[in-house]
């Protein structure tokens, strides 16, 4: 991913450096545990550990593989260079290339999940603060993008919580699921391996042997990875969206945070565009990208192909590089996001008393009006807003349809915002369990 969108602790996990260091350590381990069980001498799986601060050299190991056209072979040969031919002997005894990319690549999957997941809960953090803020900032629900009825900030914020909370359990179990690793050998049969070994390995590197691995850890894991990862994606847009039909001119009851010095447009110097929420909509996009190839990589020939790697050279850092950065920018939206209650208000306002519509609706049917005779008294009425500029309770008062089953009283009585605000804390309870 493009340095634009990425942040360095991300980053480090791809970096040819950072899998080098793996695939050392996947052998090193590998060694001791055949060393433990007498499949090697003790001396050559000790002499291995004599690289264990070494810097590998990216450039000499480039320098092989134009030779070999082998990345593994190529890796080993330099490893050699640092332990001694002789010593070096043994290193990947029994070990097909699979064993050390598969079980690296899920190394690299876990660690990069732990950030996400560090992420997202400080995107929930902030969720929450908002929501606590707005708890009962009154505005306008939306359905079809038209007026509907009264709603609260804090409930809109709650719902974005909700939503990241089931994606941060999304995350964690496919976390624990990409958490597998395989030292089983060629078509996974340990038939030159001992399977000690490969719980040797895997333990060391944090991760649980892979029950059946033929020559590949089963690719079934990394499309759930990746389809959690798209998920998380598609509620980063969700949120983002919102906040970019709130920032609207015409809307304006929220808004990204304008810095000073901050610049909307290259032509017409009043611009406050909202940048950070077009921009993670598109960030969106490119991660969902990664979810069908991922799903495509499930299908192998027979025990092994290499269909899969060169999708995973890309989809692995790129996904989770570009889904750090979207994470951290939505939370900063978040925190700083510009709130107008007034706004709310006025927007809510602006057809004047039209979303209490269904309260005046279900009263007149309790008053014994027929359903289909209630919605057209109201709706008449209603569409006097609509197309007259009336106000929706001057009209109902003035209407002796409305008023022969309902009284003055009683229809003033359903014109108070605090009828719709009523269980709010009953949602907040639900979704804010701690």
């Amino acid at each position: 991913m493009i340095p634009r969108y990425s942040r360095p602790e991300m980053v480090a996990i791809w970096s040819p450096e950072t899998k080098f260091r793996i695939w050392y350590e996947i052998e090193a381990h590998a060694c001791d545990a055949m060393a433990d069980l007498g499949v090697i001498p003790r001396e050559n799986a000790e002499a291995v550990w004599k690289a264990k601060d070494v810097e590998f050299d990216v450039a000499r190991i480039d320098e092989i593989e134009a030779v070999t056209k082998h990345d593994v072979i190529a890796f080993l040969t330099h490893l050699a260079e640092h332990v001694g031919s002789d010593e070096a002997r043994f290193v990947h005894q029994g070990m097909t290339s699979s064993d050390v990319l598969d079980t690296c690549f899920n190394v690299q999957l876990t660690r990069a999940a732990d950030i996400l997941i560090e992420d997202m809960g400080l995107l929930l953090a902030a969720l929450k603060r908002r929501a606590m803020e707005h708890k009962n900032t009154v505005r306008v629900g939306r359905s079809h993008g038209i007026h509907a009825e009264p709603t609260t900030m804090g409930l809109t914020f709650a719902r974005f919580y909700a939503e990241m909370d089931r994606n941060l359990t999304r995350l964690k179990t496919a976390r624990s699921e990409i958490a597998t690793g395989a030292i089983s050998g060629a078509v996974g049969t340990f038939a030159n391996i001992d399977p000690r070994v490969e719980e040797h390995v895997c333990v060391k590197l944090g991760l649980s042997p892979e029950p059946v691995s033929t020559q590949i850890i089963p690719r079934d894991r990394h499309a759930a990875f990746f389809a959690a990862l798209g998920v998380i994606a598609s509620s980063i847009e969700n949120v983002a969206t919102e906040v970019r039909h709130m920032q609207r001119t015409e809307v304006l009851e929220g808004a990204e945070f304008f810095s000073a010095g901050q610049k909307g447009s290259s032509a017409m110097p009043h611009k406050k565009n909202p940048v950070l929420t077009e921009n993670l909509t598109g960030l969106a996009r490119t991660i969902r990208m990664a979810v069908i190839p991922a799903m495509e990589n499930v299908t192998m020939w027979h025990e092994r192909d290499i269909s899969h790697s060169s999708v995973e050279r890309a989809i692995g850092p790129d996904t989770t590089i570009t889904l750090d950065f979207a994470l951290h920018r939505l939370t900063g939206v978040i925190d700083n996001m510009l709130i107008y209650p007034d706004n709310m208000l006025a927007n809510m306002n602006k057809f004047s008393g039209l979303v209490m519509s269904q309260r005046v609706l279900l009263a007149l049917t309790q008053a014994g009006v027929s359903r289909e005779d209630s919605y057209k008294l109201v709706q008449r009425n209603a569409m006097k807003v609509w197309e007259d500029g009336k106000d929706f309770k001057t009209e109902l008062l003035a209407d002796e349809e409305v008023l022969a089953a309902l009284s003055a009283e009683e229809i003033e009585e359903k014109f108070d915002l605090g009828y719709h605000t009523k269980h709010v804390d009953t949602i907040f309870k639900r979704v804010f369990k701690d």
